[in-house]
């Protein structure tokens, strides 16, 4: 979630920033080495999930703030599509 808190701080920046570009993959790696191989499209669709309204959303905007959850998703779609 302290990533989540990351996101929070950089969301003035937008989704394609460095910043925000950075983040993505940093998630991307905690994942991949704390729990399993965090691939692209695994990625794409946990954004899909952190946007996607419920206690995810709302766990995700209590930390880095409102609107965190969706930024984080719009950043790793720019992530997904830079990497096309």
């Amino acid at each position: 979630m302290a990533i989540f808190a990351e996101f929070g701080q950089v969301i003035d920046k937008g989704p394609e920033s460095e910043e925000a570009q950075m983040l993505v993959k940093k998630l991307q790696n905690y994942i991949t080495e704390n729990f399993y191989t965090c691939t692209d499209e695994i990625l794409e669709s946990l954004g899909l999930m952190y946007a996607g309204g419920g206690d995810m959303t709302a766990n995700i905007d209590k930390m880095g703030g409102e609107g965190t959850a969706a930024f984080a998703n719009e950043a790793i779609e720019a992530y997904i599509l830079s990497k096309a």
